[in-house]
């Protein structure tokens, strides 16, 4: 692939931008370098000059999903709220994205996970590992602040939760009903909280 030009990365980030789109809302395998090109009036040769194929779009796409989730973790945890307010305030990262019409794209693609390339594939685990990592130490800190009540494993919670949240989201979708995503989102927190 040829070294990118000055300005190139307006582009690179459109491409993003409309493949993030197609991918949230069809999946990775229902979109093509067509769509991408004719949303944005390129040449589909113009896409291969900043992506070489649909892998590293693909790649590039998750990459940059998983790295501004990371820091949404991140401005998360580090407010002075309780374990509960930032569970709560995780569950609206997924709600942000269900308003929107769109779907998480990595729960879209590991819905598509054996068609991905390994290297997509690799990201897509790290995604949910990364996510009950840090939804664990959540839950440790509300055990600790009193706030949160489990039965079990603090990493079978995490695990549940974001189970909770992905599915919720994928049954929320056919009927364009946020309040059915709000409900399952709300129970599974509340059920950590209930004493």
């Amino acid at each position: 692939m040829p070294a990118r030009r000055p300005g190139d990365g307006n582009t690179a980030s459109a491409v993003l931008d409309v493949a993030e789109k197609l991918v949230q809302s069809r999946g990775f395998n229902g979109f093509s370098y067509a769509d991408v090109a004719a949303e944005l009036q390129l040449t589909k040769a113009a896409l291969h000059y900043h992506f070489a194929g649909k892998a590293e779009l693909g790649e590039a796409l998750l990459t940059r999903y998983t790295q501004r989730f990371a820091s949404a973790l991140e401005a998360i945890g580090s407010e002075p709220i309780e374990a509960p307010a930032k569970l709560s305030a995780y569950a609206e990262l997924y709600l942000d994205v269900l308003e929107r019409d769109r779907m998480c794209l990595c729960g879209m693609m590991a819905a598509e996970y054996q068609t991905l390339p390994e290297s997509m594939q690799a990201i897509v685990v790290r995604f949910f590992l990364d996510n009950e990592t840090w939804l664990t130490s959540i839950l440790e800190l509300g055990k600790t602040q009193g706030t949160i009540h489990l039965d079990g494993s603090t990493r079978d919670a995490a695990r549940m939760i974001v189970a909770s949240l992905e599915g919720a989201m994928l049954v929320a979708r056919p009927f364009h009903d946020l309040a059915r995503f709000r409900a399952a989102s709300d129970a599974t927190i509340n059920h950590l909280t209930a004493r």
